[in-house]
């Protein structure tokens, strides 16, 4: 995955790191080194190190990538290492928590229950591709990871079970779940951790606001729901096709 020669990070896809990290219809510009990570196949350190050796060939998408692996990484472990509460909204900001529980009443457009999110069942079909991404593929692009956490905030009743409902589903369905980068990352979503305070509106307060206009602005949406769609058929078909042969196995002996 880092280095193979077929399609490895480092020798064919680091160069668009860079330009395009932040592009969920363009996937292949990330690492996709995350679950490796996580379970200890491979080194932060060690892929580090291989990076580097190619700075003088993309610097910016090699020091992109160093930022994300080493600074953001190394915020995330010493978050969840010296917050006892990094899970919960009393490891939030004063700045936040207050925010927050100022605006918990505000009423909503939509109001969902945890099924309802699980299933993708929402008015929105940009976030709905990002939920079946994860729990299909076990892998949603970072930057809808983003996306993704601030309207569970926006459609659920209170910030407290907010964050509650994204951690359950991003642990739950990640392959790199139940990791101080999920923690945090939902922390920064919805709590503002390692992030200031923007312009104050209704339900997010004070917390950096994301929304499907926006969105339209960055990438193409459609194709990302559409790119999403023929993963999830793909995998549907995959997991179907293997079925069968196991119970025609079965049969047969």
């Amino acid at each position: 995955m880092l280095m193979g020669s077929k399609d490895g990070f480092l020798t064919k896809r680091l160069k668009s790191y860079d330009s395009d990290r932040n592009d969920p219809v363009k996937p292949r510009a990330l690492s996709g080194l995350s679950p490796y990570l996580h379970f200890g196949h491979i080194s932060a350190q060690r892929c580090a190190l291989e990076a580097r050796k190619l700075r003088n060939s993309c610097p910016k998408s090699v020091d992109a990538f160093l930022e994300e692996l080493i600074v953001r990484r190394e915020l995330a472990d010493n978050f969840c290492y010296y917050q006892p509460h990094y899970d919960s909204l009393q490891g939030a900001w004063e700045w936040a928590r207050k925010s927050l529980m100022g605006h918990a009443k505000d009423k909503r457009e939509h109001v969902y229950s945890r099924e309802q999110l699980e299933k993708a069942q929402t008015a929105d079909p940009l976030w709905n591709a990002s939920q079946l991404e994860m729990v299909h593929c076990g892998k949603m692009h970072g930057y809808m990871r983003m996306y993704w956490a601030k309207k569970i905030l926006e459609w659920t009743n209170r910030p407290e079970e907010a964050l509650s409902i994204a951690i359950y589903l991003n642990d739950k369905y990640e392959l790199d779940g139940r990791d101080p980068n999920g923690y945090v990352g939902c922390m920064w979503s919805i709590c503002g951790v390692h992030d200031q305070g923007w312009k104050e509106r209704p339900v997010f307060g004070k917390i950096r606001y994301m929304n499907y206009a926006g969105c339209k602005r960055k990438f193409n949406v459609e194709g990302y729901i559409a790119y999403v769609n023929k993963l999830v058929s793909g995998t549907k078909k995959r997991k179907s096709d293997s079925l069968t042969s196991l119970v025609t196995k079965h049969l047969k002996s």
